[in-house]
């Protein structure tokens, strides 16, 4: 028995949902990706311990999946494991009158939505960010001068053994794109929220202000993840791109996209092999052209 039997089969005995040789292309926005050894849905805390720890005892490789909305997996896909939180991991509860956890597994959309039913203020700046919650709390997501460390108020955690915890804000390690979940290798299960009263009408035009603006200056009709470079102090990827005459560039199916020069588009049946190629044309030419070296805030496997 090979380790994707080993863990294909206990997550099968947990009555997880589990798949072998699983296309990552439908599990990313940019719909790019090779097959994954084993795909599996956990959807409560027992059982991504077990598996965990499975892991673990094995050594098996794995990886936790959000949304998929920040990320280019290699055309030749992942060796190992990849895990979707689900089940409880996507509940969403209002804990007093102003503080809300959240399980990582579920999206920003939702818990916007349910943050305004509860007319609560401070996850505007969310919508219309396609990850999970616990990805954005991962990369510190951000847009219109808010960011996830702004709301968050402690983080709800397992680590690679199966022990649980938690981590106070002020641990949280936040900063431009980060947190301290890039390198502590613990996986993020749940976030409390701490948010404000506030006037459903206000919280809703805002919300809608925010969505137009994103469908205005962003390519949101074609598979992409995103903006694909951290903005550059003093400067903005996308206008330094743009300045370089790279608007509308492709290297095979992708594309600079034409309506916002900071994301990479799927225009075409585009490999991760062309997303690559794309990245590396445009920081040597931006590089040279301006002296400002792009750093990816896209994840690539």
């Amino acid at each position: 028995m090979n380790k994707s039997d080993i863990i294909f089969n206990l997550a099968e005995i947990l009555g997880c949902e589990a798949r072998k040789d699983e296309p990552m292309s439908k599990h990313t926005t940019f719909k790019i990706g090779g097959n994954a050894d084993v795909y599996i849905k956990v959807n409560n805390l027992s059982k991504l311990s077990t598996i965990l720890k499975e892991c673990a005892n094995s050594e098996i490789d794995y990886m936790l999946l959000g949304n998929g909305s920040n990320l280019l997996v290699s055309d030749e896909g992942i060796r190992g494991t990849v895990i979707r939180l689900d089940g409880d991991f996507r509940k969403i509860t209002l804990v007093d009158e102003t503080t809300v956890f959240c399980g990582a597994g579920a999206t920003l959309a939702r818990l916007c939505k349910f943050a305004l039913n509860c007319g609560l203020s401070g996850l505007e700046f969310a919508w219309g960010i396609p990850g999970t919650v616990g990805g954005a709390v991962f990369m510190n997501a951000g847009a219109y001068d808010g960011e996830m460390k702004n709301i968050v108020h402690s983080v709800s955690e397992i680590s690679p053994d199966g022990k649980i915890g938690r981590i106070e804000k002020q641990d949280l390690g936040f900063g431009y794109r980060t947190s301290v979940y890039r390198t502590n290798n613990r996986i993020i299960t749940g976030v409390t929220l701490k948010l404000q009263k506030g006037n459903p009408e206000e919280i809703r035009s805002k919300m809608d202000d925010y969505m137009q603006r994103r469908s205005t200056k962003q390519p949101l009709e074609y598979p992409s993840a995103g903006s694909v470079f951290k903005r550059p102090e003093g400067n903005f990827a996308g206008a330094l791109i743009e300045q370089c005459g790279l608007k509308g560039k492709m290297c095979g199916g992708a594309q600079v996209s034409e309506k916002h020069a900071g994301f990479i588009i799927n225009k075409s049946n585009a490999t991760a092999a062309d997303v690559r190629n794309l990245i590396g044309d445009i920081q040597k030419t931006v590089a040279d052209s301006t002296g400002y070296n792009l750093e990816c805030e896209l994840i690539i496997l």
